[in-house]
This record gives C-alpha cells, structure tokens and sequence, in this order.
C-alpha cells in the first residue's frame, strides 16, 4: 500500500505529501508483480526514499480509531484495503484488540510474506459488512470503470466508517513531493471521488466518511456540508 509521504517543496518550505504506489487494485497488466520485493524496499523501508513511517502510520490509526469512538461505531471488523506492510493493523488492534483485521492486497509479494488476501478492492466479496473499512492511496492506481465498481463496493462492505484518500490532481499540482511521489498513475479531480462516494456516504473531513443510515450522529458542526 501506498501512504503519503511527508517532505519539503522547495518553492514554498511548507509540508508537503508524497504517495507511492498502493497496490490492492493497480491498473494495467502485471500489476501485481510491478509491487515486489524491490518496490516496497524503496518506498517503505529505506530512510533515503521512504514516502512513509511507523511514526506517520500510528498517527494515522490513532485519527481513524479516535473518529471510530466519537462516532460510537462499534468497532468488530476491520478491512484494510491495500494494506501493504501492515502497519495500520498493530496501532488499531490495540485500540480495537477483540476486532478481526483482515488485510487485503494483490501484491503476491506481500501476500505470501504477511499472509494477507489477495484480491484487488473492485472484486472483493464479503458475506459479512465492515465496521470500519480502509482505503488509502488505492484508487489512483485504477481504471475508471474499476475504480467507480471500487467506490460502489466499499458501499457494499462499510456498515459504519470509511476511512478513504486517493492522489487527486489538485494533490499533484499543489501539494505532493513530486521527487517521492510515484506518478505512474491516474490523477482525478477530488470532485470524481466525492461525488461518488456521497452516494453511500457523509463526509466528516479528514479523509473519514460514515455510512449513510448508520445509527451514528455528528453534530453539525463536526461534518461537511
């Protein structure tokens, strides 16, 4: 999976993201294989190109199990959408520790490695719903066609909160680390995403969304119009 990094631009000296490539759903043929050993070295694990760190991902779970609680979702199942390394899993099992986890990835790579599901977001079937379902960076590595069925599925799997951000192209104009971010993929704007997942969805802010028709209330103030 792949979660932004945190770097300078130049111009400005401001905070910056980058985002390497996440790998539950990429586009094109081969995908799977394009996100090994190698990939996750550079992007992951090597201090001199890593767009991520353990530190910015137990911040990121602390955010989404701290919404979980306000919002009162009781938290039982957790879908981890293009999990890559798993580092999402350890920070919120320990906030949730009786929740199931399940990771979900079509890096062959990982999957073997961490023992996660193989299959991309746009195919994954459930005969269970998600209390809270992840998806991080996924998107932008999809088709349209794929990444619209993506959106309708998480729809399908998310019974309480969603917890989603994509590489937009106002993201690449204004605010990634272009030296850091991988850029073989497909840049919408915000609009694309938001339109659909309002659908299914109210957005709170923050990357986080709950599930239309769930007995969970914000108070107005604490949601988008």
């Amino acid at each position: 999976m792949g979660l932004p990094a945190r770097g300078l631009t130049s111009a400005a000296g401001r905070s910056a993201r980058g985002s390497s490539a996440t790998s539950s759903g990429a586009a094109g043929s081969g995908a799977a294989g394009r996100f090994d050993r190698e990939y996750y070295r550079r992007f992951y694990l090597d201090p001199r190109t890593a767009v991520t760190s353990p530190f910015e991902a137990r911040a990121r779970a602390r955010l989404i199990a701290a919404f979980a609680d306000l919002a009162g979702v009781p938290v039982g199942r957790i879908l981890d959408a293009g999990c890559g390394i798993g580092r999402l899993k350890r920070p919120l099992l320990e906030r949730f520790p009786r929740a199931e986890y399940v990771g979900l990835e079509v890096s062959e790579y990982l999957c073997r490695r961490y023992g996660w599901e193989r299959c991309g977001i746009e195919d994954y079937r459930s005969t269970v719903q998600f209390d809270l379902v992840i998806c991080y960076d996924v998107l932008q590595y999809l088709e349209e066609a794929a990444a619209a069925r993506a959106l309708a599925n998480l729809a399908e799997l998310a019974r309480g909160a969603l917890y989603f951000s994509a590489l937009t192209l106002a993201d690449w104009r204004n605010n990634c680390d272009r030296r850091r971010t991988d850029r073989d993929v497909i840049m919408r704007s915000g609009e694309w995403y938001r339109a659909r997942l309002r659908r299914s969805f109210r957005e709170v802010g923050a990357g986080l969304w709950l599930r239309r028709g769930a007995p969970f209330v914000l108070w107005e103030l604490e949601r988008c119009l």
